[in-house]
Formats: C-alpha cells, structure tokens, sequence
C-alpha cells in the first residue's frame, strides 16, 4: 500500500474549506488514490476555525525566529468518509482567517504580508509531523501552490527536517499568477525574520524581477521532484512569456518551467470533475433559489453594505417568475482580472450581449463576489439592464440551479489552468461559450460540444467573442437540431478523476 500526504491551503472534503478550484482537487484526488486501495493523509491549516470539533492528536513543538513554537495537529470528519483517506488541520493562533473565503487575506499594500507568516508556520509544524511520524512512512508529498512550497525549502536547508529528502515531492500550479513573493530580510514577514538559523540562499531562491526577494511559486517549480500544471494545454502556455491581455503565460517564470519541462519534470495532466451525486436541485428552481440566496444574504451583518443593491436584485428576479425568459447565459466565478477582464476593460461589449439577448428575450445571469471593482461595475450595469441578474454573493443552491439550467455558460477568462464551471455545465448537457485558452482548449470544442472565441489582438478577440454569441443564439434560435446535438455531445464528454489519476500515478507519482 502506498502512503500519500497532501498539503493544502483548501479542501472541500471538509466544511467550510474552499476558496476555488484548488479546494476541489484537495477534495477529489484522495478518493481516487483511495479506491486504488492506497492511503492519503490531507491537510491543510486551521484558520482558527476547523479544529473546533476535530480529534486532537498531538502537539507539534518547532522552532522560529530563535523561539519555540507549538502548533496542535487534529484529525477532522470530512463531509463525506471514504476508506483509507484521513483529514488533519493545523491549529496555531497566528494561523488566523482571512477576508477571502474566511481562508486568505488580502493585503493590498503589501501582497502576502499575512499569508507568508501563517503558512510559514503551517508549512514547518507539517514538517514537524511528517518528522514524529504523524502519518506513517509516507511515499510522495504532494503540495498545492505557493503556500505549501516551503515544505521544499526546509527540504533542502533545514538541517532539522533531513527526514523530508527520503520522499518524492510533486507540486501542482492551480494559480501560476499568484506567487507568494516576500523579501529575503529586513520586514516582519521575511524569509530571514522567520529563519534565521538558515543561510540564505539568494540565487536559488530569488525572484527573477525582484532580486531582494524569494518568489514562493517559483521555489516549488525549482525543487520539486514533478511540477503539474493541470491541464495540457496551460502546460505549453507557461512555457511562453506572457503578453497581457493578449496572452497569459508563464508570469515571469517560464524560464524555470522550460528547465522543468527539459529536465521531464513537468506535466500536464488535465483535471477530472465529479459525476456522482450531482444535481441535488430540481429543474425550475432558479428563481426561488435566487429570492431564498438574496433572504439570507439581506440578514448578514457583512451585506448591508449592499442592502439596496440585493433588494433591487429581489424585484428584477420576481418580474421572471411568471413571465419566465426564453434564453438564459449564465457566469458563476469570483469576479477578478482572471474571469472578467475582458467586460471590466470593454464593458460596452457587455453591454451589446445584453442587448443581444433582449431582443430573444432573454436574460444573463451572473453569480459571484470579488474584487470591489469588478462588483461595482457589475452592480452599475445591473440598474441600468432589467435582463442582468447579478447576484452578488455566494450560494450552493443557486449555484447549483444555473449550471442546471442556463442554457448557454458564458467563460471568457483571460487565462484558465483547468476550469471547473465548463465540466459541471457540460455534465447538465449545458453548451458552453469560452475563450479558447489553456484549459477551455482542452474541454470545449468550437461547434461540436460548445463555442469558443479567439483572436491574435485584443480588439479581434471582443469582436469574435461577440461574433460567437451571436452565431450561439442563431443555432439555439433557429437550428434546433444543430443545438440539440451540441447539447448531447457536451453532456457525454466525460473528464474522469480515475483517467487523471491513472496519468499522477505513471507520470508524477512515478508508482505502478
């Protein structure tokens, strides 16, 4: 039997642990490794929160900043059991929750400042357990992004955790834009501040563009004894520099994947999606679900902001409920530059989609919470176009209602590594409508189980995006066998955890 340890910044198989498509993974991955008979230990930290009705397990004691730290490891139920798959946090009081997802913080003046100090402990109280032998003899750590990459750097230069060398290290990039860049020394929340007993290593650990610091990302990347980007496609993207807007891709660091990828170190390997247990919520629900979602989000404390904002929603969402719309576009995802750049810059493009669907008698609706720009801009176009539903919070079952039931999902991501949202779409036979880009290449095919737009400049890429919806409500309009038969084809495609698996264990695990 093999013997895994996961470590994470998320993971959906418990409550209340997930920020994005990361969380998923976490989720995922175990329960496949689990029915191939292995073991998987996951864990992630505690955020001041998940440890509360977990098993305590042991006190972990480590030293920082020329001090003794204790952090408490517990063992957690997740949502649902599974053989030979155990969940742990990581309890610290300094290990505190964020604003995003009560998981990260957002440090807008300086980038990461708290993030970098609690998984700097999380990381070293991991190394801590794999070194008391918390999880057993264990075969292959796999780390989730910059926050889990320290776990390499202690590998290398911590002489206390010699232990972790014994082990295979793979590493997966969920999120190449974000970082985790911190400066070698002279700020609270630097690498030195934390370990000082460690003789820096600047070369090895630097930024390329910020030389005076270690870049967390890139760390991972250079150490790593397998690097995973999670789809094929983003893989030959990263290899290029990027070009924004009209090209994302290896954000600074694509010099040290093509060393990864010449040393056969990296792999692609699309992401699977989950086919059992789904669809919890019945057709024509969408509405009650969207006046259920705005209810409760009118009784939180941390809405009132937006008080008029989610009763305005409330009145716009009950004119359809008798007089349902005809066509329904529908967007779920945090509202950031990543998924929504292309309407923050071009919001008159926007605006002609409306326009668009108007004229069939339809409506788009947009589910999500993000960056206060990108709210604001939606909540301006909301009063202004009776046919756009933003609904300004987060919410399973609505959630679950509109992949459901849209009947074309919108995704024009500047960049995407894998994407979720077009699979769960397609598993509900939903057509839909991307920028073809790093994963959405890999999952939706132009005219055969969606649309998908591109273009060499920014300028021809809104054109063709807005070409693409309109060749989409021509097919849906007036060549329903067209639609019925991208609508079937879209809902057999099948990306499967076991296939995705099968290629971690041959490729990055390097297992039989």
């Amino acid at each position: 039997m093999n013997n895994f340890l996961f470590v994470s910044a998320e993971n959906d198989a418990i409550p209340n642990c997930k920020a994005g498509g990361m969380g998923d993974v976490v989720r995922d991955v175990p329960r496949q490794i689990s029915e191939r008979g292995d073991k998987v230990h996951v864990i992630v930290p505690s955020y001041g929160r998940l440890h509360q009705d977990g098993v305590f397990k042991t006190h972990l004691h480590f030293h920082l900043r020329i001090m003794g730290y204790t952090a408490e490891l517990y063992e957690v139920r997740p949502k649902k059991e599974f053989p030979n798959v155990s969940h742990y946090v990581i309890h610290h009081p300094e290990i505190e929750a964020g604003d995003i997802a009560h998981i990260y913080h957002n440090d807008p003046e300086e980038p990461f400042y708290t993030d970098a100090i609690k998984y700097f402990i999380f990381c070293t109280a991991v190394a801590e357990a794999v070194k008391s032998g918390a999880f057993g003899n264990l075969d292959v750590i796999h780390l989730h992004d910059w926050h889990t990459s320290l776990l390499l750097f202690l590998r290398a230069y911590h002489k206390e955790y010699q232990v972790l060398q014994d082990i295979r290290f793979v590493y997966s990039i969920h999120n190449l834009a974000i970082q985790g860049i911190r400066p070698f020394r002279d700020n609270y929340s630097s690498i030195e501040n934390w370990f000082p007993d460690i003789e820096i290593d600047e070369p090895a650990l630097m930024d390329y563009r910020y030389q005076d610091c270690i870049n967390l990302m890139a760390v991972g990347i250079r150490f790593a004894d397998a690097v995973h980007t999670v789809s094929p496609s983003y893989k030959q993207d990263v290899l290029k520099p990027s070009s924004p807007p009209e090209f994302i891709g290896g954000e600074g660091l694509e010099d040290d994947l093509r060393k990864a990828d010449g040393e056969g170190r990296l792999f692609g390997i699309l992401n699977g999606c989950n086919y059992k247990n789904i669809n919890k919520e019945k057709k024509g629900l969408i509405y009650r679900n969207t006046v259920k979602a705005l209810f409760q989000w009118l009784q939180e404390e941390s809405k009132k902001y937006k008080a008029d904002f989610l009763a305005h929603t409330g009145e716009k969402i009950m004119s359809f409920v008798d007089n349902r719309p005809k066509f329904i576009a529908a967007s779920v995802a945090r509202l950031t530059e990543q998924k929504f750049y292309f309407f923050k810059r071009s919001p008159e493009a926007f605006v002609e989609i409306l326009k668009k669907l108007e004229k069939v008698d339809g409506i788009f609706m947009l589910l999500g919470t993000g960056a206060p720009e990108y709210e604001e801009l939606f909540r301006g176009l909301s009063y202004e176009h009776k046919n756009f539903i933003f609904t300004n919070g987060q919410s399973e079952k609505l959630i679950d209602s509109m992949y459901l039931e849209c009947d074309v999902y919108f995704m024009p991501s500047l960049f995407e590594p894998c994407g979720i949202s077009q699979m769960l779409a397609m598993r509900n036979g939903n057509p839909c409508l991307v920028h073809h880009t790093g994963g959405l290449i890999d999952t939706v095919e132009h005219l055969k189980t969606g649309f998908g737009f591109d273009g060499d400049t920014y300028d021809e890429k809104i054109k063709n995006m807005l070409s693409t919806f309109d060749l989409a409500l021509d097919i849906y309009m007036n060549d329903k066998p067209t639609w019925k038969k991208i609508q079937a084809n879209a809902k057999r495609m099948r990306f499967t955890w076991k296939k995705s698996v099968d290629t971690y264990y041959s490729s990055l695990y390097q297992l039989t």
